[in-house]
């Protein structure tokens, strides 16, 4: 059995990297377990824009890398693999991974991040990067100019539409449904807009490429149509799914299953444990505010380490 650590840290995004690098250079000592997917979402792009600092973009990989990097700088442990089971019942809490091992710690940062629904298309997932995307402000300002399709019927993707739609020259919007899902105000925002179409009872059959990029969508209509629409983007807003589902017996979670902070801070409902980024974060999704909630979360532990 290993000593009581200080701190713990579930996740390899940029909300578990940035808790790593304040709490390491607070001198927590923390062990960041990286998970499945080194680096988190994140790397289902590719060239990153809107991240502060980097007036050319940054490349994703790079950039988590080098987090990962300069978190092992002042100290970090990393371990591969995920946690399977916990227990928060005590003061002390316990971890156990996928490799059968126990960590015994005083303090959990959880940033496991949130995971964008797929349609589950074999082409969406070879294009996934290539043309196919879950995230508008994240990658809309690659189609500027260009003919994109966002997939979904409710706020989320009317929000995408509308602010894809001052970028790209055609917006389509794929709507499984002969109606919206999305709120009044929302679908009037969509409707003002005159580059932005609605196909509404179609569900996407196949995206289309030609092994470079995405080259349109094949769509089949309610009524047994098929027809095919030429873009270079396809965006998915169907949902995300928050990776919590571990920790749900002990913490406070939402009706989606996003872990509940209070207000204006990483404190959940259990003493001592901590929630970053996505998995708390149903609103921005962003690089940036995930590395900030990580700071914040690696900050309160200090903090609530002082007290014991």
């Amino acid at each position: 059995m290993e000593d009581i650590r200080n701190c713990v840290i579930i996740g390899s995004g940029p909300a578990g990297y940035t808790a790593a690098i304040y709490a390491s250079r607070a001198g927590l000592q923390p062990l960041l377990y990286e998970g499945l997917e080194v680096g988190g979402q994140l790397l289902t792009t590719t060239i990153i824009e809107n991240f502060p600092g980097f007036p050319n973009g940054a490349d994703a990989a790079t950039l988590m890398a080098d987090m990962r990097t300069q978190a092992g700088r002042f100290g970090t442990e990393f371990r591969g693999g995920i946690i399977t089971e916990v227990d928060f019942t005590g003061p002390v809490h316990i971890l156990k991974d996928d490799a059968g091992r126990t960590v015994k710690t005083k303090t959990v940062i959880i940033a496991t991040g949130a995971s964008a629904k797929y349609l589950g298309l074999p082409s969406e997932t070879q294009y996934k990067g290539m043309g196919v995307s879950a995230c508008a402000t994240c990658d809309g300002f690659f189609y500027r100019g260009k003919d994109v399709a966002v997939v979904g019927g409710g706020d989320t993707a009317c929000e995408e539409a509308v602010y894809l739609s001052n970028l790209c020259r055609k917006v389509y919007m794929i709507v499984r449904r002969d109606v919206f899902r999305a709120s009044k105000a929302m679908q009037e925002k969509v409707f003002s807009r005159e580059n932005i179409e609605v196909l509404w009872n179609c569900n996407t059959h196949e995206v289309l490429g030609d092994g470079f990029g995405v080259t349109g969508a094949r769509l089949l209509r309610k009524d047994g149509k098929v027809f095919d629409i030429k873009v270079d983007g396809f965006f998915l807003a169907i949902g995300h799914h928050p990776n919590a589902e571990v920790f749900a017996q002990y913490l406070q979670t939402d009706a989606d299953g996003y872990i509940v902070a209070e207000p204006g801070s990483s404190r959940t409902s259990v003493p001592g444990i901590f929630a970053a980024g996505d998995v708390r974060d149903r609103n921005y999704r962003q690089a940036v505010t995930a590395a900030a909630s990580g700071c914040q979360a690696a900050l309160d532990a200090e903090r609530y380490l002082a007290t014991l």
